[in-house]
């Protein structure tokens, strides 16, 4: 049995000019690279430019290193915000979660089963209710409890725990715990919370009830990066189902617990894919 292929992902973000894609897929053709995937997006209103290119390697294609240091040249030209991936990387997730356990049962699914190519080497819980679930997936589990005097001190040690474990992406599974301006700010642009509405409507407890009370006809999730505006950072996803009358409270949850898994795990997997560009407060999604 043979190995796949080795491929590389080259994100790219830049001031919207002509000649882009020309001048990058050309240095790509002049380095024996081959494309495979991309994608490319100039927005009209920000004027800056976005491409995801997804390429394999060919015999004269040089190392990753030489490859930076040639592209860097390119980079400088257009002033590029850029990044270049091994495709085959697993990134490495850390998920923090509180007594909800569908996004994270969710997840954990979608990782054994190969689905979402990332490595999850710990869960964080400020309760001790979901230890069960890490340990059938052979997980370290870490309880962490959380009152208003140990917040900072909790939050350190998840901090210790990113950068003792290397983490690519802090994923909150429905973890009801505000973060710090603090931790935020360490996190910016790696660090991905399911919203159990479709942003902005009824915020705070008990969304579906608020939903069922006013009689909402749709509901959702949405899926974004964390920020210090509670609830307000770039959106990566959403959906939303069409629901009735007929429906109780409890089944909106239901239905709201399948939306939440769907589109948390649809938002996981793009990051960990590098399809997600930031544009300002707003994200770029490659499909």
């Amino acid at each position: 049995m043979t190995d796949a292929p080795k491929h590389h992902i080259l994100t790219i973000s830049c001031p919207d000019s002509s000649g882009i894609v020309a001048t990058v897929s050309g240095f790509l053709a002049d380095e024996d690279a081959f494309i495979t995937e991309s994608a490319h997006f100039g927005d009209p209103v920000s004027k800056r430019f976005f491409m995801r290119t997804v390429f394999r390697p060919g015999a004269l294609t040089p190392s990753a290193d030489e490859f930076v240091k040639k592209f860097s040249r390119i980079a400088e030209r257009f002033q590029m915000v850029w990044g270049l991936y091994d495709a085959a990387r697993k990134e490495r997730l850390l998920i923090l979660v509180s007594k909800f356990d569908h996004c994270l049962n969710d997840l954990l699914y979608r990782y054994r089963t190969g689905e979402l190519n990332v490595e999850i080497p710990a869960i964080v819980s400020n309760h001790p209710d979901l230890e069960h679930l890490a340990r059938w997936h052979e997980i370290p589990f870490h309880h962490l409890p959380v009152t208003r005097d140990t917040k900072e001190e909790q939050e350190q040690r998840v901090w210790d725990m990113v950068k003792e474990l290397q983490i690519d992406l802090v994923v909150l599974a429905r973890y009801m715990q505000v973060l710090s301006n603090r931790m935020c700010t360490r996190l910016a642009g790696r660090c991905i919370n399911i919203h159990h509405s479709f942003l902005p409507s009824f915020k705070g407890a008990k969304p579906y009830h608020q939903a069922h009370a006013r009689g909402v006809k749709l509901i959702g999730a949405t899926a974004h990066y964390v920020t210090s505006d509670l609830d307000e950072g770039p959106i990566i996803g959403q959906a939303v189902e069409r629901v009735d009358h007929t429906y109780t409270p409890e089944q909106l949850v239901a239905v709201g617990r399948d939306t939440e898994n769907l589109v948390l795990s649809r938002a996981v997997r793009a990051h960990v894919e590098h399809r997600v560009l930031m544009n300002g407060s707003k994200t770029v999604v490659f499909r």
